[in-house]
């Protein structure tokens, strides 16, 4: 390991014993300390970084936007190195700024998700085929956040109760997430394979999902697991990418859906969905009735019925 690459361990260490997880930044930080060794410098500039953050893709797309994350992550490492040495610069915020937006999620259909989970089962090598279809069928099944389950200990994932306890989410408050008998019976599978294998304990933390070699799953492995996937299952169609953070977006719509196809109160309900997919702002969950058309139909077709229910109770 360089030097540089001992910084990046160091700060890593500091940061995720305050709950961070910071799978992606790790990623980023490790391409940006290679960079640095390749040009040979030992002092972090404002100029080093903004060149690197703004390097093309290669397949020059989203420029303004990559560059904006790359320099986020590399601006709070030299923050931390400042402190230790205060040669090292600190870029000003905003060099990369742009107008954040949501995209409009990707809805996945039941016959999409199980071509999915049939293709992670064709994967080839490392006994992915074991892992994969347990990885995105938890996140189909429970909505859980990518970071989520990737910062999963053994101790969290309680298999007699079916029960997830999700400690390190980016709210950083800790929630239950309880999943169907027919997950807790996948996840016992999976469970029984992995303990046989030597699972890697780092700083006294047993990670549940791992590698072939007992790894703790990253999230550079994951999307490129999901990335083979997607396209063996045949779902880019139109320039359209599914995302496989769009799995917990169908989640959330699949069971509106389903509510107001019941006719439930959905609004009584929302606040359940929203401390389930720990959401600390409930209008991130009703962020979705305006984002799918679908569900902003059956809201408006309620609203309509709403007074003539109200003149029925009144006569």
């Amino acid at each position: 390991m360089t030097a540089w690459g001992e910084h990046v361990a160091d700060y890593l260490r500091l940061r995720r014993q305050l709950g961070f997880t910071l799978s992606w930044d790790e990623h980023l930080l490790g391409q940006f300390t290679a960079h640095l060794d390749t040009i040979g410098t030992r002092q972090l500039t404002t100029v080093v970084m903004i060149e690197w953050a703004s390097l093309p893709r290669p397949d020059g797309g989203a420029r303004v936007s990559r560059a904006a994350v790359r320099m986020t992550a590399v601006r709070s490492f030299a923050a931390y190195l400042h402190a230790l040495d205060p040669a090292h610069e600190v870029p000003p915020r905003g060099v990369f700024s742009h107008q954040a937006r949501r995209s409009t999620p990707y809805i996945y259909t039941p016959a999409e998700v199980t071509a999915l989970l049939h293709a992670a089962r064709e994967l080839r090598r490392f006994e992915r085929s074991r892992i994969y279809p347990i990885v995105f069928g938890l996140l189909a099944a429970t909505g859980m956040r990518v970071g989520e389950f990737l910062a999963l200990d053994t101790d969290e994932v309680d298999l007699d109760a079916g029960v997830i306890t999700v400690s390190r989410g980016k709210s950083r408050d800790p929630r239950l997430v309880p999943i169907h008998a027919t997950v807790t019976e996948s996840l016992s599978c999976y469970a029984s394979w992995r303990d046989r294998r030597d699972v890697m304990v780092v700083d006294g933390r047993m990670p549940f999902f791992t590698d072939h070699l007992g790894r703790r799953l990253t999230r550079f492995t994951t999307e490129y697991a999901f990335q083979r996937v997607r396209q063996t299952a045949g779902l880019t169609a139109d320039g359209i990418r599914p995302r496989m953070h769009d799995l917990r977006h169908t989640f959330a719509v699949t069971t509106l859906l389903g509510w107001y196809r019941a006719g439930a109160d959905v609004a009584g309900l929302l606040p359940r969905l929203s401390t389930y997919l720990g959401h600390t702002n409930p209008a991130n969950t009703y962020w979705y009735l305006t984002a799918i058309p679908e569900l902003l139909a059956h809201a408006a077709r309620m609203l309509q019925a709403a007074p003539q229910n109200v003149k029925e109770a009144r006569s």
